[in-house]
């Protein structure tokens, strides 16, 4: 692309800010309920925790509903974007409690009124971080309707749906064996718990038979958790178990207990597990709780809420913490001469996704939710398509969780959240006689008390599409913008939130709560971790935007295996990290990708200085640079005609593929055509035409890059903004500028293919050029022997080529084109000998690199041993290397 003598480098960190604030001042992102023109579009975007701070997949998550909403802005659409912050009841609770134990405090000291007012403290001074970092992208959103999910109406809605449950009988209280959190020492819910591979050790515990049965004088059991023996209440054997099948009705007795346990049998005793004989610890373990609760088991709880051993069990343990308890107990089994053997045993084992800390399954009493009649209108609507999942093996998920859904364990042992709105007393002490009350607000008398724990966070969450729009009132809002027109997430929170909102929008807002669910990319550390500050491998977005330091990911070993310091990252700007993270998402897990981040800033600055070069040759005409392009003003020229309809085309591909959620081919094909088709080929190809002579270049020019700037502005905002406001003809802001409709007038595919062409036989002398070690000055002589280019097609490849038409018959160098050939005619700067040497050359070159890597993956061990990506690296080398002997 020709350069301006005058051109400025293009500054994001100046640029953008000023860019920000006069969408703000013009009241782009402002939402109109009651202006009852157009359709509607609305999102409502996952509210990030409070505690949070932009990470990776806030920053995909915010540009891919930034490209939805800027493009059905532009489209005439009244757009409400709704923002907020999820309260984030552990996450929140334990920041503060941090923040009160480094002054030498607690919350039980502070007590609850108290902690909840230096909580809410708390969030006023930091919970806007995560809001301000939204806006440094760019992103588009309803600021003015910020919501927070315990703000004072969204905090109505919650007791409302919390009580009209309970009356229809769905929320019921009840003593059930949940996953205790040590960490944030709280229930959570199964989707609050995630599966890791440990290795711990297995031990086998004698155990004396109360009364030998015949020369047996003792049962062996296996376990993994020899803690929780305090609290055995049977030891279970298969009853099919020819070895323990007659020990069944016989009992054994327990050791530093004393307790006699009765042996039982129960089918789901595996008997090539461990020694064959199960011990059985209802309260601390799901199976062992649903096995007990089949023989008539009574569950003993012997492990605490603080993760500590109880009292009334084994003295010499009590107080001890479980692994403490463990050691203790191994050691005490050792010396007795019980411990019969250990061995390393590899297993599932469940952590909290909240604190990190591995779970306690512990018998508690606790509120939970029925779901099965919640759950089959959710799974209808997606069945019957009144709600789309993409991709469609999210789906498939979605639906098979709903199939097999249990009861959903709503309360949490915390003071931040919605409390519970039930209040219970006892007006004469007496067990049996207490009362209870559930309502939104207290009631009426004396002696009531209100339940300490608050709801699960995905409670109030699942209220969100509808509640952060004034619901259970009437509003404008909610008639407008509900159901909403799209959700995008991510895949792990498919059940925690999408499957609830399902659930209650059809229930309580009488819709569902979005048509579309789109699930987007996860995106993993360079190196295919996923991405954590604790690994090294996070990486924070205002570091690519602004500039700052590289993970320590991307260090690489020096002398001696040492790592490197990675260094910083330059200042790409907000719409290069937009670009290069919707490039990045091509499928559901994507590796990290620095290169299309700077592919990103290659386009802003290209796209940038292309503008400012063409408005000072479109000044010279600023009438017909600002009057368009329609059915009855098309161009003549083949250049012209071939831009315009490149550019109504890619206009109709790119919104297209943002419609149908494919972000990575539109921002991809944005870059093809702006950085490619626009800049590179045609500014060139009208270099030397003078718009204040030309009226088809004026009016051409112009027309095509207030129409880049306006498909592009989805993608990239703010160098769209900028650039904008200097051509002719555009008053107003790009931002709220109507898309104009498709029009196949513009279209000429005959064009396309024309100057695909020119196009192409141009590149391919330019690349002999570079081959043959040829100036790129020079013009050189030529017979055009090919078929299907006119005279307007010859004279653009002659000038931009530098080839001069020739009839003389002497020796050439032949050039493969469409159609036919070049024949480059001997002279100064080409000898046909010494080109047919080197062509000869590298044919030999190129088959024997062929034969190599084709020698290479036919290897079954390198085949089944390499990458994948390194294998499939090599197939496009050997795909490479014969198109290049085709050519040859």
């Amino acid at each position: 692309m020709p350069e301006s003598p005058d051109t400025t480098r293009y500054e994001p960190s100046e640029v953008e800010p000023e860019v920000f604030a006069r969408w703000e001042d013009a009241g782009v992102f402002a939402s109109d309920p009651e202006d009852g023109t157009g359709e509607t579009f609305s999102v409502a975007i996952p509210p990030p925790n409070v505690t949070g701070a932009l990470h990776m997949g806030h920053a995909l998550n915010g540009s891919i509903q930034d490209a939805l909403v800027r493009l059905n802005r532009m489209r005439g659409k009244r757009v409400r974007w709704t923002v907020g912050t999820d309260h984030a009841g552990i996450a929140t609770q334990t920041k503060v409690e941090q923040a009160l134990v480094a002054e030498g405090t607690s919350r039980e000291e502070v007590g609850r009124e108290a902690f909840l007012e230096r909580t809410q403290a708390w969030r006023q001074q930091y919970g806007g971080t995560i809001i301000g970092q939204f806006r440094r992208l760019g992103c588009s959103a309803d600021y003015a309707h910020e919501r927070f999910t315990m703000d004072e109406g969204y905090h109505e809605a919650v007791l409302k749906v919390f009580v009209e449950l309970y009356e229809q009988g769905l929320i019921y209280r009840d003593t059930y064996l949940v996953n205790w959190d040590p960490g944030s020492r709280s229930a959570i819910s199964d989707l609050e718990v995630e599966d890791r591979e440990e290795t711990d050790t297995l031990f086998e515990i004698a155990y004396p038979l109360t009364t030998p049965v015949g020369d047996l004088t003792e049962v062996v059991v296996a376990t993994v958790r020899p803690e929780t023996m305090l609290g055995d209440v049977a030891v279970a054997v298969n009853p099919q178990d020819e070895r323990f099948a007659h020990l069944i009705g016989s009992t054994v007795t327990l050791p530093f207990v004393g307790r006699e346990l009765p042996i039982i049998g129960d089918d789901y005793v595996k008997t090539d597990f461990g020694t064959g004989c199960l011990k059985i610890t209802p309260a601390h373990d799901p199976n062992d709780f649903e096995i007990g609760n089949r023989h008539g088991l009574q569950p003993l709880n012997v492990i605490g809420e603080d993760g500590r051993i109880t009292g009334g069990f084994a003295a010499e343990f009590e107080g001890l913490k479980t692994a403490e308890a463990r050691t203790a107990i191994v050691e005490a089994l050792r010396a007795s001469g019980a411990l019969r053997g250990e061995e390393p045993y590899v297993h599932t084992v469940p952590f909290s996704q909240r604190s990190g800390e591995r779970i306690e399954p512990l018998i508690s009493l606790q509120w939970f939710m029925r779901m099965e009649s919640l759950a089959k209108p959710a799974a209808d609507v997606v069945r019957d398509g009144r709600v789309r999942i993409h991709p469609e093996s999210q789906s498939r998920r979605y639906l098979t969780w709903l199939d097999e859904i249990r009861p959903w364990v709503l309360s949490r042992q915390l003071w931040w959240g919605h409390q519970i709105p039930v209040w219970y007393r006892n007006p004469t002490g007496n067990a049996g006689d207490e009362e209870v009350y559930c309502g939104t607000t207290a009631p009426e008398g004396e002696g009531w008390e209100r339940d300490p724990d608050v709801l699960d966070t995905w409670f109030s969450s699942a209220l969100w599409p509808f509640a952060t729009l004034g619901w259970p009132e009437d509003t404008p809002e909610l008639r407008a913008f509900y159901p909403t027109s799209v959700l995008s997430t991510a895949r792990d929170i498919l059940f925690l939130w999408v499957a609830r909102m399902v659930m209650t929008g059809l229930r309580f807002a009488g819709d569902v709560p979005f048509t579309d669910v789109y699930c987007h990319s996860v995106i993993q550390a360079p190196d295919g971790r996923r991405m954590s500050k604790s690994l090294g491998t996070g990486i924070d977005p205002l570091a690519l935007i602004d500039g700052g330091p590289r993970p320590e990911v991307f260090a690489k070993k020096g002398k001696h295996g040492k790592l490197e310091d990675p260094g910083d990252f330059p200042a790409y700007g907000a719409d290069a990290v937009r670009f290069g993270l919707l490039a990045m998402s091509s499928t559901q897990d994507v590796r990290f990708s620095e290169e299309k981040i700077a592919q990103g800033k290659q386009l802003v600055t290209k796209l940038s200085n292309a503008v400012r070069f063409a408005v000072g040759r479109l000044d010279e005409n600023p009438d017909l640079a600002g009057a368009g392009v329609t059915a009855d003003t098309l161009p003549t020229r083949l250049e012209d005609r071939w831009i315009v309809s490149r550019t109504e085309r890619i206009a109709r591909e790119t919104a297209q593929r943002i419609d149908e959620y494919d972000f990575a081919k539109a921002a991809l094909g944005l870059y093809d055509f702006v950085y490619g088709e626009l800049c590179d080929w045609y500014l060139e190809l009208v270099k030397g035409r003078d718009a204040a002579t030309d009226p088809d270049l004026a009016r051409v020019l112009g027309w095509a890059l207030r129409r880049t700037l306006q498909i592009a502005h989805p993608v990239i905002p703010f160098v769209t903004e900028d650039a904008w406001e200097g051509l002719p003809a555009t008053d107003g802001l790009v931002a709220t500028a109507p898309l104009p409709a498709p029009d196949d007038a513009l279209l000429s595919p005959a064009a396309e293919e024309r100057l695909g062409r020119v196009i192409d036989v141009i590149t391919t002398v330019r690349s002999w050029r570079n081959g043959a070690n040829v100036p790129p000055g020079p013009v050189l002589p030529v017979r055009l022997e090919a078929d299907g280019y006119d005279d307007e097609a010859r004279d653009l490849i002659a000038r931009l080529a530098r080839l001069e038409p020739s009839e003389d018959a002497g020796d050439a160098v032949p050039v493969a084109i469409p159609g036919g050939q070049l024949s480059i005619l001997a002279g100064e700067h080409v000898d046909p000998e010494a080109e047919r040497a080197r062509v000869e050359k590298r044919r030999a070159e190129v088959e024997k690199q062929i034969s190599s890597t084709e020698a290479r993956l036919a290897n079954e061990k390198f085949a089944s041993r390499a990458p994948a990506d390194v294998v499939a690296a090599e197939r496009a080398k050997v795909e490479a290397l014969r198109e290049e002997l085709r050519t040859l």
